[in-house]
């Protein structure tokens, strides 16, 4: 008897903040395609919600201590796991939230190499709609993320545009499509080594602010040579 292989397991990350939220809507329409479609394709997969607000305290801390929560600790786990991600943001002042992003800053860098993902916003406006390609594929780039040919974007008139719906259908089936390849796992068993490995939660450098160079900069000047 062949053995059945394991469950895809899908991470959802929804950066929403309201109840209901349009973005996690979205995150979910996509994940309900990815696990119709795997099943269509022979293959089950399960799926795991991250819904950042439950996480937006332990966020903080993680941004200013590099210390991780229980939590984000168990988020961190989920992602490390999945076979495939879905990642959406609402869109605030042109940009992705900042919850958002400041989740994927306290990741180290290592942690999400190759995994295919699903780049997802929600919008009040249209206007918003190059937010995906112009700054979340970067973001994920900087992660060395595989992410999908197809973006999500949804403004308020697009939800009842059945145009939505074959762009979501477009999406899962290329995740479902990546997961199957199995890149990312073939990755790290042959060529982890080859990657930079670098520590992902802080950006910040270790400066000392009492040296001569760092005085000059603030506008100082150099103490006086005691030197006859």
């Amino acid at each position: 008897m062949t053995e059945q292989p394991s469950p895809f397991q899908l991470a959802v990350v929804s950066g929403g903040t309201s109840d209901p939220s349009s973005t996690r809507l979205l995150a979910d329409r996509v994940a309900g395609r990815v696990v119709d479609i795997a099943r269509q394709r022979g293959r089950a997969a399960t799926v795991e919600v991250i819904d950042l607000r439950d996480l937006a305290s332990e966020i903080t801390t993680a941004m200013v201590s590099q210390l991780l929560g229980p939590r984000l600790s168990q988020a961190v786990e989920l992602l490390g796991r999945a076979d495939g991600i879905i990642a959406s943001t609402p869109v605030y002042k042109a940009g992705p939230s900042g919850l958002f992003t400041s989740f994927f800053h306290v990741l180290d860098n290592d942690l999400l190499i190759a995994k295919p993902v699903v780049l997802a916003a929600t919008a009040g406006t249209s206007r918003h709609a190059l937010v995906i390609d112009q700054q979340m594929r970067s973001l994920f780039a900087y992660l060395r993320t595989l992410t999908v040919p197809t973006s999500l974007f949804a403004a308020s008139e697009d939800w009842s545009d059945s145009s939505l719906n074959r762009r979501i259908d477009r999406a899962a089936f290329e995740l479902v499509l990546l997961m199957e390849s199995g890149f990312a796992t073939r990755v790290r068993e042959a060529s982890w080594d080859s990657y930079q490995h670098d520590a992902g939660t802080s950006g910040e450098l270790s400066i000392n602010l009492d040296s001569d160079l760092m005085r000059l900069a603030a506008g100082g000047s150099l103490p006086r040579s005691t030197t006859p």
